[in-house]
């Protein structure tokens, strides 16, 4: 493969593992806080899960590859500048401490990219609406399949001493753990999975948008070993800051964001597990009292969310640009 193919595939590694270290906290945060794992236990344990979970399906990698430009429109400069843009703003607020989806900042930068290489017309608006409806409508779903798990619970053992509760939920949440760091790989991964798919079409390297096994593999070990690297400024502020957590809490959270990530993953959507996880944590914490949870740590969380797919769209066409100057 040229160069140019090269380098894009070690980009899209690079942002795997940048998404990975990010997204510790998605699966991990909670079992971390609630003290159930160690550190080291759970970013393995973790780490382990997502790359099962990146073999589950590739119907996301699909929707990524085809449903936001057409292939035959750009090259591979433009997906560079993306993933360039994400893996920039995934490592700046992982250094910060701040939980941001990997989905927005890939999306963005895929569409500033495109954008600057080919203009407006060359998006599929259709594709975009659908990916932008998933992304909108998960965290709802999320704070919602929490604030109604964590109530069944409560009816169901809220009358039980707390060192019971604590002792024969703290086994489950790491069951929980698992299925959520499970299904993180079944839905982030395949983001990059479509990514280079996407590549590969555009550089006439591939003729349909099915996404080689040597494909799939790469992204899952890449994943496995951001989210194994452990990003713990950003498991600090979803597991600490935001809410104090006790082991029926986090098992109540990963179970509920577990159930909309895997459903979104089945229907081929991209969702953004950080917002889903996040507002599970939200909707169980809203069962203690609405001010057991820290809303201003959760508006920070929120105002970087709304900045990634923006900053992301901004920066890839800067990087787009420069590409085309120094490449030709």
């Amino acid at each position: 493969m040229p160069e140019i193919v090269v380098a894009t595939v070690v980009l899209a590694i690079l942002f795997d593992i940048s998404n990975g270290y990010n997204d510790a906290a998605n699966a991990i945060a909670t079992v971390v806080s609630t003290r159930v794992l160690s550190p080291a236990q759970a970013v393995l344990l973790a780490g382990l899960m997502n790359v099962l979970g990146a073999f589950l399906t590739t119907a996301v990698a699909k929707t990524i590859g085809k449903g936001i430009v057409d292939p035959a429109a750009i090259t591979e400069r433009v997906v560079m500048a993306a993933l360039a843009s994400g893996f920039i703003w995934n490592t700046l607020m992982t250094v910060i401490g701040l939980p941001v989806s990997a989905s927005h900042a890939l999306i963005g930068g895929l569409i500033g990219a495109s954008v600057a290489h080919g203009g407006y017309h060359i998006l599929n608006i259709a594709g975009l609406k659908k990916i932008f409806l998933s992304l909108v409508i998960s965290p709802l779903f999320g704070i919602i399949f929490g604030f109604l798990f964590m109530s069944f619970l409560l009816r169901l053992y809220g009358r039980l001493p707390g060192s019971t509760i604590n002792k024969y939920f703290g086994k489950l949440q790491i069951l929980s753990a698992s299925f959520m760091a499970f299904s993180h790989g079944s839905n982030d991964a395949q983001k990059v999975m479509g990514i280079i798919t996407l590549s590969l079409v555009s550089g006439g390297y591939l003729h349909t948008v099915e996404v080689p096994f040597w494909v799939i593999v790469i992204c899952a070990l890449a994943m496995g070993f951001g989210t194994a690297m452990g990003g713990w400024k950003v498991i600090k502020t979803m597991g600490v800051s935001m809410l104090k957590l006790e082991p029926v809490h986090g098992f109540a959270a990963e179970t509920s964001a577990t159930a909309v990530i895997l459903g979104a993953s089945h229907l081929g959507l991209p969702v953004s597990t950080t917002h889903v996880i996040a507002t599970a944590i939200m909707g169980v914490g809203s069962t203690k009292r609405l001010t057991a949870v820290r809303w201003g740590i959760g508006k920070k969380i929120v105002n970087a969310w709304i900045a990634t797919l923006p900053a992301c769209a901004l920066f890839a066409w800067v990087i787009s640009l420069i590409l085309h100057s120094l490449l030709g």
